[in-house]
């Protein structure tokens, strides 16, 4: 009788929520058909002479030894390596100031939210032509300094190839630290309010509380923001082409930029395949151990 009601069961259970299973089968063969089948597509690909159209004319590594030997694809990794090491430490530093200071319960709390939540809802491409004509020596910020009495003020990094990328890095930091502020503010909400209390009574100055107890606890949170953050740096393009297009030069050249042009300009696929799954490898390298350290790490410990 158990056994009959053990083998019944297995039925029952594949049939349960069974609306919402059939639901899920279209965004199922979606992932498993395009985006892998895609992945698969162009790394094949990029292991042949592709120009104009794409074709099964296999060079081995001729793609990869081309690329890494190009001046503009090692300018673009550099600038990816300085965009992105940047980006990473000033917008978890900015954007958890930021939720610290609103998290001690200040006046006015929704609307400073909302402004410094709302250059998020702009696209990339609106931020970066903001910018470009902030930072735009004839009558951005360099010219409105100087009408007020300093003439010998410079300020043009979009137009010097030395310090472009930080231009760019202003832009992002910009529109992306509202996010990252909110992320934190939710995550300082979730903290339990005895914790504080305990704090105050032991007299821990709050800087200690922040960096041993607070920070620590709060370790999802920061995992999270990084992989958001991550990812967006890796394929870091609308900003780049709205404020230099890749100038003065290749000086501001980033991999998706890259990419896109060899591709759509350039008329060689074979190429832009390649760039493609290295910028691939590197997202792999960022989702993988974010991917163990939610997951894998969680059923070890359990």
């Amino acid at each position: 009788m158990a056994g009959h009601t053990r083998g019944s069961g297995r039925p029952n259970q594949w049939l349960r929520n069974l609306n919402a299973k059939l639901a899920s089968i279209p965004m199922i063969l979606t992932a498993v058909v395009i985006f892998l089948g895609g992945t698969i597509w162009t790394v094949v690909y990029s292991f042949t002479n592709s120009k104009l159209l794409p074709r099964l004319s296999f060079v081995g590594l001729d793609q990869y030894e081309r690329l890494w030997a190009a001046p503009r694809w090692l300018m673009s990794v550099q600038n990816l390596a300085i965009y992105g090491l940047l980006s990473l430490i000033f917008s978890l530093a900015i954007g958890f100031l930021l939720a610290a200071l609103m998290d001690q319960k200040i006046r006015f709390e929704n609307t400073f939210r909302t402004i410094m939540l709302y250059p998020f809802a702009l696209s990339f491409i609106v931020t970066g032509l903001v910018w470009q004509w902030l930072l735009n020596p004839e009558y951005g910020i360099q010219s409105v300094v100087r009408s007020l009495g300093w003439t010998s003020f410079a300020f043009d990094p979009l137009y010097n190839a030395n310090i472009v990328i930080y231009g760019i890095l202003i832009a992002a930091l910009w529109q992306g630290t509202g996010l990252v502020m909110c992320l934190m503010l939710a995550g300082l909400r979730g903290i339990d309010e005895d914790i504080w209390k305990a704090a105050r009574v032991d007299g821990i100055p709050m800087w200690k509380t922040y960096v041993f107890v607070i920070i620590p606890m709060m370790r999802g949170v920061f995992i999270t923001t990084l992989v958001i953050i991550a990812s967006g740096i890796v394929k870091v393009y609308d900003l780049v082409v709205a404020q230099t297009s890749g100038g003065p030069g290749i000086a501001s050249e980033v991999p998706a930029k890259y990419v896109y042009d060899y591709m759509f300009q350039a008329q060689n696929l074979g190429q832009g395949f390649a760039a493609s799954t290295m910028m691939l490898i590197t997202v792999a390298i960022i989702i993988v151990p974010w991917a163990y350290l939610e997951f894998g790490g969680g059923r070890k410990r359990a």
